[in-house]
């Protein structure tokens, strides 16, 4: 888009749901805000159900499995089912299988990556159990050996992030013949709290990167892998779909360069003058406030067939 985006009105939004059959949210920012819904969040939801919408949410945190964010949704009174939802997480386990991978996964992350990779029948080592790892250095010369069934090292976030777990994946990278290197996502900044930035999973990728000098299969947003999950699975096409999330690089970008639609919402990282600045080059095809501004053309809806 070569200008800037229009702050969608209300025969804006018409338009945005007359033209779309699904929706795919963001969850951080977009739906919640650390433990509490963004306001209008569940109302908009059941609108978009009840105007026979097809609904997903699609996340690059890949700190929790998919069935532990069912349960915080149904926590904060959504209704959601597990088919509905994907993350990162996820899709690092999806990749894998669509290769036939057999071989052991080495995870530098939390617990999400090590349960979505159980739920496919892969063997994942690392994560949490090697929170409190440390490199002898009892010797004059470290040695680190590895499991050489290790065929994968996958990276996300990772709140106990130390030097072992940075070497151990390196040294499979490597040492054991074609070990994949996969990034659960880039992103620079993490949402996890809401008054201040946060490192992100993208400077646990970037590390191994600058070690490896290896680039990494990202899996989740902006790569087209989960979309195309979805598409596939659902029998979408991507013309059909409107992206609704906070951040430009990742949400707005993931719909852009797969011909989706897409709404930015400044309900998260994402300011208007962020957006406007001469620097960018992601727009939305539309912005608002929050999700719970759609509400304002429910009355509308209801006297209206929404195709």
């Amino acid at each position: 888009m070569a200008h800037a985006p229009l702050k969608a009105s209300d025969d804006c939004k018409l338009e945005i749901l007359h033209k779309h059959s699904a929706f795919i949210f963001d969850l951080d920012g977009t739906i919640w805000k650390g433990t509490q819904l963004i306001p209008g969040a569940s109302e908009v939801l059941n609108l978009l159900r009840y105007q026979g919408k097809r609904i997903f949410f699609v996340t690059n945190n890949s700190t929790l499995s998919r069935k532990a964010f069912l349960q915080k949704c149904i926590g904060l009174g959504l209704k959601v089912n597990i088919d509905e939802i994907y993350n990162s997480a996820y899709a690092a386990a999806a990749y894998l299988k669509t290769k036939n991978f057999q071989k052991k996964v080495y995870v530098i992350g939390e617990r999400g990556i090590i349960e979505e990779m159980h739920s496919v029948g892969l063997e994942a080592v690392g994560g949490p159990d090697d929170a409190d790892a440390k490199v002898d250095y009892s010797k004059g010369d470290p040695y680190m050996e590895v499991d050489e069934e290790v065929g994968a090292v996958v990276v996300g976030w990772d709140r106990n992030i130390n030097y072992y777990k940075l070497q151990y994946g390196l040294t499979c990278l490597l040492e054991n013949q074609d070990c994949l290197f996969i990034a659960t996502n880039t992103d620079a900044r993490s949402p996890l709290s809401t008054n201040q930035e946060w490192v992100g999973g993208g400077a646990m990728v970037g590390a191994l990167i600058g070690a490896s000098e290896l680039d990494p299969i990202v899996v989740g947003k902006p790569a087209s892998f989960l979309l195309d999950v979805i598409c596939r699975t659902s029998g979408l096409s991507c013309s059909q779909i409107c992206v609704v999330g906070d951040r430009l690089d990742t949400d707005i970008l993931w719909g852009n360069k797969n011909g989706c639609g897409t709404l930015l919402v400044l309900s998260g990282v994402t300011s208007e003058a962020s957006m406007l600045d001469s620097d960018n080059k992601i727009y939305p095809s539309y912005f608002i406030d929050s999700i719970g501004d759609l509400l304002s053309v429910k009355e509308k809806l209801s006297y209206c067939t929404v195709s």
